[in-house]
């Protein structure tokens, strides 16, 4: 798989020593080499530098992880797992590619067919909320 072969044109850089608190939307290609806390939603690709540390989702068509998330990623057509890298969260996607001693914590869903993928995500997706209105209830 050709990672991110589409759109190689950076629209927003998070540069090293910057930090974010709060949700970030953003339209095209994201490179994060500071720190996020908050949810990241991309219209594109996601890189993750080496020294990043990302607390929260990240949703994109595709990502490559070398720093450190503690959230869910959520990239269909592919996300890469650089050596680098550590992911305390859970994976969706069509494609996964992890290099040798990646940490990785979490559940992964990884189907090629669309209609497989399409169905294993939501079932997923349901069963979050489900758990999620249990807890808050329960509190």
């Amino acid at each position: 798989m050709n990672f991110l072969a589409d759109d190689i044109s950076i629209n927003t850089l998070i540069g090293s020593g910057s930090a974010v608190s709060g949700d970030i939307h953003v339209n095209g290609f994201v490179r994060i080499d500071g720190d996020i806390d908050g949810n990241l939603e991309s219209t594109g690709n996601i890189i993750v530098g080496n020294k990043a540390r990302i607390n929260g989702n990240l949703t994109a068509i595709s990502t490559v992880v070398g720093g450190i998330v503690n959230g869910n990623i959520y990239a269909p057509e592919g996300i890469k797992l650089l050596s680098s890298s550590a992911v305390i969260g859970n994976i969706t996607t069509k494609h996964l590619e992890i290099e040798e001693n990646v940490i990785f914590h979490g559940h992964c869903i990884a189907l090629k067919q669309e209609e497989n993928f399409q169905e294993a995500a939501e079932q997923y997706s349901n069963e979050i909320s489900i758990k999620k209105n249990y807890i808050s209830t329960v509190r």
